[in-house]
């Protein structure tokens, strides 16, 4: 078996004025995962970030668009290599932990290695983001049917073939709902493991949010189940339309028994035109589905040949 420490190795820091960290992170990991490649994707800063990174010894690049997920794409693009170390330039992980992630992937065949974050339900350093967490971790395991216990954790090794057939659409914070969903749809094989979380160290400020990032996260899981999941969605709205239907049209059907009349005919009117809806949102669910499933196996094409 070949270790972890004969393959290429790059560990990807995506940030935004981190100035006040991100000597600490990358000093971090070239003490942990000395044979690593250390690459900083400095995110539109307006601070120190990069001249920091770039004294600690980072390779450094300037992302102009702002959003981790714009970083993210380009940092997927840009760079090769056989292992890849996700991790946030807050100072908020434990780089000491990299090698367990790296042995883990490395041995275990995974394709990813998630770093549950200890804690993080509970108190993520702002009460809205540790609401916000178990909210959205729940709303995962019921759209998507394979529960993480934490989609959000910034701290992942990932495979060389889930990169490189990773679309990365989204441009925020939600691009790690992303990559747990391209693990779910294409049944990678992927694992987690519990790794330490701290708060940010005085002077950090987070970049995240709580309810304009919250909402962000919401439409971008509403978005990615239309694409992978389009006849539960549509389904769902057909089978609501459908019953709200039927609720409108019984008692109508019992007046018209008993008397041969339709005393409200703006309630019949509606009524069937939800019967047509819910055909019509049915039908166009079935025909998404079958797109769903030819992009879900090109994909898995694109996953195979890397």
């Amino acid at each position: 078996m070949i270790e972890y420490s004969e393959k290429d190795i790059a560990i990807l820091i995506p940030c935004r004025n981190e100035e006040t960290t991100i000597e600490k992170v990358v000093n971090g990991f070239k003490t942990a995962v000395p044979e690593a490649r250390i690459y900083v994707y400095d995110n539109a800063s307006t601070d120190q970030t990069s001249q920091k990174a770039s004294k600690a010894g980072a390779q450094v690049v300037y992302e102009a668009a702002p959003g981790k997920g714009h970083a993210l794409r380009r940092m997927f693009a840009d760079i090769d290599a056989d292992i890849y170390l996700l991790s946030d330039g807050d100072a908020t992980y434990n780089p000491s932990e990299a090698p367990l992630l790296l042995k883990t992937i490395s041995e275990g065949g995974y394709d990813m290695v998630a770093g549950v974050r200890d804690g993080i339900t509970k108190d993520a350093g702002r009460r809205g983001h540790a609401f916000g967490n178990r909210i959205f971790n729940r709303l995962y395991k019921v759209l998507f049917g394979s529960g993480f216990s934490d989609i959000f954790t910034g701290y992942r090794v990932l495979s060389k073939k889930l990169v490189k057939s990773f679309p990365a659409v989204s441009s925020g914070f939600e691009i790690e709902v992303e990559i747990s969903v391209h693990t779910s749809q294409l049944r990678l094989p992927v694992t987690e493991i519990p790794v330490s979380y701290t708060e940010r160290p005085a002077g950090s400020h987070s970049k995240l949010r709580t309810i304009p990032d919250g909402l962000n996260i919401l439409k971008s899981m509403v978005i990615l189940l239309k694409e992978n999941r389009p006849l539960v969605m549509f389904g769902s709205l057909a089978f609501t339309s459908f019953a709200t239907s039927v609720a409108l049209s019984v008692p109508l059907l019992i007046t018209y028994a008993d008397t041969g009349l339709v005393p409200r005919l703006p309630t019949a009117i509606l009524s069937a035109t939800l019967i047509l809806l819910s055909l019509l949102l049915i039908v166009s669910g079935l025909v998404l589905d079958s797109i769903a499933k030819a992009r879900i196996e090109a994909k898995r094409l694109t996953y195979l040949n890397c």
